[in-house]
């Protein structure tokens, strides 16, 4: 009950599940079929998940402010990449708010012959570049938590806080593997269970990098880099819209800073 209490009193709960809905409905429309008889059904689904769009834009207006507030936080950070990382995506966050809302404003009606395609592409081109300098702190983090996991099993130290989490017991060792395999695979082996075992260790950090990796695909569809079709926009889109809600009713999951 505590959890929920804390999810319903957060101002961007609300927007996270009409997004999840919004890209449930993305999603939807994707999988019906195109013959005469869905029309009606395809056409209802299409103009909810327009209604739904126009009220997250609502929900996001000011949240420029905040995204700014974040930025001025992040620019005191001692660790010089995550301070870059973080600062730089909040400012980019702030301008694709900026463009949203200016956009919201254009679909509403209240600023006239807006060039709504043009607004468009703006959101979506910061809303990339701050995803792109998000999974690059993902990259950064997992890099030095592998490391400090190398290290304490180089050096036979106790485990580190990042690996307190006991692995379960069908995971492999890097050293079962057969003496025979060439080095490049065993080093490969090696990697990705080292990957893995930091990564199980670090739920914070593994929702926050799925997350990420599923929201990279929207913006890459809208601006015609890589498109994907609206089903895979609309499952990427509902499954970080779960794993948002999922972080705000258990905040412990939130990648921190």
């Amino acid at each position: 009950m505590d959890s929920w209490v804390r999810f319903n009193a957060q101002s961007q709960a609300k927007e996270r599940v009409i997004r999840a809905a919004q890209y449930a409905c993305t999603l939807l429309g994707s999988t019906l079929p195109k013959d005469a008889a869905a029309a009606e059904v395809r056409r209802t689904v299409s103009q909810l998940e327009a209604h739904m769009s126009l009220t997250r834009k609502l929900l996001r207006l000011g949240n420029s402010v905040e995204a700014l507030e974040a930025a001025k936080r992040a620019i005191h950070l001692s660790d010089s990449v995550l301070r870059l990382c973080l600062t730089i995506s909040h400012l980019n966050r702030a301008m694709y708010f900026a463009c949203d809302n200016v956009l919201w404003a254009g679909k509403t009606g209240i600023i006239s012959k807006l060039d709504q395609h043009k607004w468009s592409q703006r959101s979506f081109r910061y809303y990339l570049f701050a995803l792109i300098l998000n999974l690059t702190r993902d990259a950064y983090e997992l890099h030095l938590l592998m490391e400090r996991e190398a290290h304490s099993r180089t050096t036979k130290s106790p485990p580190s806080p990042s690996s307190s989490i006991p692995l379960p017991a069908d995971h492999l060792s890097p050293l079962s593997l057969p003496a025979t395999q060439p080095i490049n695979f065993r080093w490969l082996y090696s990697q990705l269970h080292l990957v893995a075992t930091v990564l199980y260790s670090n739920p914070p950090l593994l929702l926050d990098l799925v997350k990420n990796s599923c929201d990279i695909f929207i913006p890459l569809d809208r601006l015609g880099i890589y498109p994907t079709g609206p089903g895979f926009v609309g499952a990427c889109g509902l499954a970080s819209s779960v794993l948002s809600i999922l972080t705000m009713v258990h905040p412990w999951l939130k990648l921190k800073p």
